[in-house]
């Protein structure tokens, strides 16, 4: 069913660079975060946001990469966008039509994360980042989009296809 059915307001469209971090034994950092129009509802996402004015998806990835976990990276570790979707959602209230296209990147475990360099809206929504495989995270069930786990999948792929192509 659409968010805007009836006579409520349209969803705002929402272009997204979506980064999936890939660890060598084929599982994907995710950050748990909540809707602070329905705190405490606690989900599993992807590292992303929106593609600023001028911004490329992959300029906008790296940003966001660096924006949500503090990792600077160059634009060329990027796999080629591997995934993208259209999905209604609400955030904080608001109505959304969110256009989505996802990057994978090869990383290690042991990189070290931080929440340093959230936008003011993300600080105190944005609680933890953890290693999931897709069989994990649809165990665990606290997922923002009900395909999440094949999207990660698709990720472990493109990383595994990307490492090839450059070794």
């Amino acid at each position: 069913m659409s968010l805007h059915a009836g006579a409520g307001p349209s969803p705002v469209r929402r272009t997204t660079a979506r980064v999936m971090p890939v660890s060598p034994l084929g599982e994907v950092l995710l950050l748990c975060d909540q809707d602070p129009g329905r705190p405490g509802d606690l989900r599993w996402g992807t590292i992303g946001g929106e593609v600023d004015a001028g911004e490329t998806h992959q300029q906008a990835a790296v940003r966001e990469l660096f924006e949500e976990i503090g990792l600077r990276i160059a634009p060329d570790r990027l796999t080629a966008a591997f995934h993208r979707d259209e999905r209604e959602f609400s955030y904080d209230g608001r109505l959304f039509l969110g256009d989505s296209t996802f990057f994978g990147l090869a990383l290690h475990r042991e990189v070290e994360v931080s929440f340093e360099h959230l936008e003011e809206a993300e600080v105190g929504n944005v609680f933890e980042a953890r290693w999931f495989t897709p069989d994990a995270l649809r165990a665990d069930g606290r997922l923002v989009a009900p395909d999440l786990p094949e999207i990660m999948t698709l990720a472990i792929a493109a990383v595994a296809q990307h490492e090839r192509n450059h070794a």
